[in-house]
């Protein structure tokens, strides 16, 4: 799908869609519960969908009606389940440890870049713990279960491979350790993850370099509960705001453990004003100004500080983000060239980009099967001189499936071409 959008400012207010992060994590949890839970999801996306169908494999019943989701754990797992993770590295990274706490056989299977995406870490640690695989890359099957103990690997290849492990070893009837053979990084990701398993009453200690796993310990089920607002998406609609017309994103808790919700300092460091009332924050255009971000923490808010950083006077650097060469595209790559497509001026380096403020003219982008380029490309659209066309739009569906809808309310005009 290829959409025009021809330029428009954006301004009004915009719930924000249900956390993609929070949404995998209470689902693996809600599936290993002792009871049924019921999660309050008003919309998915594809990489949530994901999910929901490799627990499925694994015996987890879920059902919707309406906003909700019905959450029936695991009783048994089948001998052969055969878990499709289709495009999303987090449903894979979590579900390898997770499938192989639970039965002794297990396939995989992915597509798009997924199955260039790396788990050598993962899967070496979990080889160590009585899991083997099939081969280094999707397709794969696994044989073995995975066994309790110390696990030691690096905590700045991705914070998704020790996500995984917490869930998965919090299922184990006999205690582990995960150990740091490095600096952490993204942690907020595992707090988001520590937070989850609180819910439904486990709870980890850290240790000096690490983590603390307890055995034998029941994932309770809260009965009802409801998923985050999403942060990382808000971001989008948020810059839109600073760099077009006010806009207004609702349904965000400034106290999640959302590493996202740094959008709103970052924002505030170029210039943008941001006001905030009873979990609806508004961003404002301003004067902006360039500055330097390190994008460690918050890696999926490259592209759209991108957009940000062309609308500021200077020279952004934004630096700590290597790791994003292998999300959905090398997102270093894509980015530049979607803000060089534009008209704008930006240019790799090896661990981050270099964007100069340049008023952006408009032109054609490729959405490289990435969801976060489409949707920035989207918010620069809204205040470029000429009609953009983004190639390969229906990206947007791996994790904001009605993002179009929500543009087309803020005055966007965005037509399927």
């Amino acid at each position: 799908m290829d959409v025009k959008i021809t330029p428009a400012a954006l301004s009004g207010a915009i719930p924000a869609i249900p956390s993609k992060s929070d949404a995998h994590r209470l689902l693996i949890c809600a599936a290993l519960a002792d009871g049924p839970t019921e999660l309050w999801l008003p919309s998915s996306s594809r990489d949530i969908d994901a999910t929901c169908r490799c627990l499925s494999a694994l015996g987890t019943k879920i059902s919707r009606y309406g906003e909700n989701l019905s959450v029936t754990p695991i009783e048994s797992a089948p001998p052969l389940p055969r878990l499709d993770c289709e495009e999303s590295g987090s449903t894979l990274r979590f579900m390898l440890p997770v499938a192989a706490a639970l039965t002794s056989r297990s396939e995989f299977s992915g597509c798009g870049r997924l199955p260039e995406r790396p788990i050598a870490e993962l899967a070496s640690v979990m080889e160590a713990h009585g899991v083997s695989f099939s081969a280094p890359k999707l397709p794969f099957s696994l044989s073995g279960r995975l066994a309790p103990g110390k696990y030691s690997l690096p905590g700045n290849v991705s914070s998704q491979y020790i996500t995984g492990l917490l869930l998965g070893l919090s299922a184990l009837e006999k205690e582990s350790e995960i150990c740091l053979t490095t600096g952490l990084e993204s942690k907020a990701y595992i707090d988001i993850t520590l937070h989850a398993l609180r819910r439904f009453g486990i709870v980890i200690s850290e240790t000096g370099s690490g983590w603390f796993i307890p055995g034998g310990k029941k994932f309770v089920s809260p009965g009802r509960l409801a998923v985050d607002g999403d942060w990382s998406n808000a971001a989008f609609f948020l810059t839109a705001g600073a760099i077009s017309s006010p806009i207004t994103v609702t349904g965000l808790d400034a106290a999640s453990p959302q590493g996202d919700k740094e959008i709103v300092e970052v924002l505030r460091r170029f210039g943008a004003q941001i006001t905030q009332q009873r979990g609806s924050f508004s961003a404002s255009p301003a004067k902006l100004s360039a500055c330097t971000v390190d994008v460690r923490d918050i890696p999926d808010s490259l592209p759209i500080l991108a957009v940000l950083a062309s609308c500021s006077e200077g020279e952004t650097v934004f630096t700590g983000a290597a790791r994003l060469r292998f999300k959905e595209s090398d997102r270093l790559l894509t980015t530049a060239a979607m803000i060089n497509a534009l008209g704008g001026d930006a240019r790799e380096t090896p661990d981050g980009l270099v964007v100069r403020g340049k008023p952006l003219s408009g032109g054609i982008v490729s959405g490289a099967g990435d969801h976060r380029i489409v949707m920035a490309a989207a918010a620069a659209a809204s205040v470029c001189s000429a009609p953009v066309v983004i190639r390969g739009a229906e990206a947007v569906g791996k994790s904001y499936p009605n993002f179009f809808e929500d543009y087309r309310k803020l005055g966007g005009r965005a037509d399927v071409i």
